[in-house]
């Protein structure tokens, strides 16, 4: 008899074993996704001082943390409250499933688990959570597999990577940052305590919305470690206690979303998962920057909004004129659709410090810095009259500003065009240097006109300005042009003859820690003393011209208006000894703004804001513009000028006649 029970238990024993051998056979490819354990991981954008600006990530937020780099407290913490043995077993723990076992059958359900750590780890890469007995055998099979190709510290990184800590945080750094805006290592006991308290369950321990369940939870670990002798008596009072700060942050924590979005169209050629592979990208960007850039531009948008909340109340002020016709316009139409971008570069490299693309980024995240391509009016008078310096010009030179009609044909129809001046007066002779400063229409016409439309073309060209018509129209301006390719134009004036890209991206590190650095890219346009010139010009157009509501005290600055046909667009494009910024406003539908709001009263003031708050915190900025050795000075007609070989200043002065106080009559 006993024969034969024998054979009988050596019989089941060996289906049995031969069962789970075909069990495993089925599921051992399985394992494969542990061994190689790459779960999708977020992507960081950093400023240029390392401050966080966003977390990207496609489903599972996850910073990942390598073992090397996960404080012993932490170990020691989920050891204890999850699988004191760990270090002891090989995958499963006998002793605890006959503990839960019986648990289970006094209550007649399942009211214990036994897994181990390795078991968990399983489940949550592999298996289904179902507690089913097939479930549960699959795992203690791979759990004993996994423990013969892993070592221990292996299967914690995985563990801690993989678990799901609540509030869409995978992984026990990401719950850190998360919850308690710290790092691991930043970490105190009962920090600790309450992440490794989590996983049993994320949404009941959620510190965020039951922090009562979850310092219970965690007293649980801490009474636990102190239970084992892992912490001494000082360490467990000083944690049983304790509140921690906890936060409720946003997941990405996108603190600049122009500069992201533009980030991942800039990088979603080279990059294919860049929401999931885990990458570190530092920015250009400064974060104090960007900040002071969304102000100002809000400052002047509000502004805009003011002046027309005024004017509504006039009835006069709500119409458009068409010839001698007066047409009505509903309240509200001339800031309907109003919006406004900010692009600001490093003069000598072109990293962009900040970018905003529109005033308010909920209402439209359309990018116009980037996206939006508009006219930029006089703001390119400064190329034009660069060319003509190039060619001999000095600031010196006369121009005439004289009106002329211009006769031409478009289909077969006889066309006049009659450009003017703004506010429809004109000078006579007057000056290069007064002609750009006071941005004469008709002074550049007959510049442009005098010098030649090929010349004036091939000018804006080198200035790497493209898509512009072959005729006296980009006097004015009337080709289009994005925010940021204008700054790169620009950039010639402010790095001294060599133009630079404006770029945001100084490098990319992967999850392997392989770096790729980027460096500023450049293009020689002109030399620094006949740059200087036009240099010296543009600070007048800020002094004395139509950009004076752009002055800062204590502050050097150079830039031009720009303001097209209707006021449709109103620009400012300046810079200091150090950083450029170019500023935008208009409507969206390219429809008018009052035609009160141009370069001068709407751009201007939002530079000048950018600037002197920009000043604010970095008092230690160069101040004042250097002038090349090349570049000489004389007195024209009373006034210093300035000039180079290339410039010479007019040997004939144009005749001014004053009255000394005496009556005496002066000529010059």
């Amino acid at each position: 008899m006993i024969k034969y029970i024998f054979t009988f238990i050596l019989l089941v024993g060996i289906a049995i074993t031969g069962w789970l051998l075909s069990l495993y056979n089925d599921i051992r490819g399985d394992i494969d996704k542990v061994v190689n354990y790459n779960p999708p991981k977020t992507t960081q954008f950093f400023d240029k001082d390392g401050n966080l600006i966003a977390n990207i990530f496609k489903k599972e937020h996850r910073l990942y943390v390598n073992y090397d780099d996960i404080p012993a407290r932490v170990v020691e913490a989920l050891v204890a409250i999850e699988d004191t043995h760990f270090f002891e077993h090989h995958g499963v723990n006998p002793d605890a499933i006959s503990r839960a076992m019986i648990k289970n059958i006094k209550a007649m359900g399942y009211v214990e688990g036994a897994s181990t750590l390795t078991q968990q780890l399983i489940k949550s890469v592999v298996l289904s959570r179902e507690k089913k007995l097939m479930r549960k055998i699959k795992e203690a099979l791979l759990a004993i597999r996994l423990e013969t190709i892993l070592t221990k510290e292996e299967i914690l990184e995985r563990y801690l990577n993989q678990v799901y800590f609540g509030h869409s945080y995978y992984g026990i750094r990401t719950a850190a940052q998360g919850y308690f805006r710290k790092d691991l290592f930043e970490l105190n006991l009962k920090e600790i305590a309450i992440l490794v308290g989590l996983p049993k369950a994320p949404s009941f321990y959620d510190p965020t919305k039951n922090l009562k369940f979850a310092l219970t939870r965690a007293n649980q670990v801490i009474n636990r470690m102190h239970t084992l002798g892992w912490i001494n008596e000082e360490e467990y009072k000083n944690s049983i206690n304790y509140i921690p700060q906890v936060y409720n942050d946003t997941l990405t924590k996108n603190q600049a979303p122009y500069i992201v979005d533009y980030a991942i169209k800039l990088l979603h050629n080279d990059i294919d998962d860049i929401r999931s592979g885990g990458y570190r990208i530092n920015l250009t960007i400064d974060l104090d920057a960007q900040k002071i850039a969304r102000e100002a531009l809000t400052y002047g948008y509000n502004r805009i909004i003011d002046r027309d909340n005024k004017l509504q109340k006039n009835p006069i002020n709500n119409v458009i004129k068409r010839g001698e016709e007066k047409i009505p316009v509903e309240e509200g139409y001339f800031v309907d659709s109003l919006n406004g971008a900010l692009v600001s570069i490093e003069n000598n490299t072109g990293k962009i410090l900040a970018l905003v693309g529109g005033v308010d980024y909920t209402e439209s995240s359309f990018n116009r810095a980037v996206q939006s391509k508009r006219q930029p009016g006089s703001a390119a008078k400064p190329f034009l009259y660069q060319t003509a310096l190039d060619l001999g010009y000095s600031p010196a030179s006369q121009l005439v500003d004289i009106g002329r009609t211009y006769e031409y044909e478009i289909d077969g129809e006889e066309k006049i065009w009659q450009p003017k001046n703004y506010g429809g007066k004109f000078k006579g002779i007057i000056t290069l240097r007064e002609s750009l400063i006071h941005s004469r229409n008709l002074a550049t016409i007959n510049l442009v006109t005098d010098v030649g439309i090929g010349e004036m073309y091939k000018g804006l060209e080198n200035f790497g300005i493209t898509g512009m018509p072959r005729d006296l129209s980009i006097t004015l301006g009337s080709f289009s042009i994005s925010p940021l390719d204008l700054s790169k134009a620009y950039s010639s004036f402010s790095n001294d003859g060599i133009q630079v890209t404006p770029y945001m991206i100084n490098s990319i590190t992967n999850s392997k820690g392989d770096t790729i650095s980027f460096e500023p890219q450049t293009k020689y346009v002109d030399s620094p003393e006949q740059i200087y010139l036009m240099k010296t010009i543009l600070k007048d157009v800020v002094q004395r011209g139509t950009g004076r509501r752009a002055k800062v005290k204590g502050l050097e600055l150079a830039g031009k208006t720009g303001t097209t046909n209707s006021n449709v667009d109103a620009w400012f494009c300046g810079f200091s000894p150090t950083i450029q910024t170019v500023v935008w406003f208009g409507k969206d539908n390219n429809a008018p703004m009052r035609r009160s709001e141009g370069g001068g009263t709407t751009a201007a003031p939002s530079f000048s804001y950018f600037y002197k708050k920009y000043l604010e915190i970095h008092p230690e900025i160069q101040r004042e513009f250097e002038m090349p050795d090349n570049v000489k000075t004389s007195y024209v007609n009373g006034h210093k000028e300035y000039y180079t070989e290339t410039s010479p200043l007019p040997k004939v002065q144009m005749p001014v006649i004053n009255k000394s106080s005496s009556g005496e009559v002066i000529e010059f």
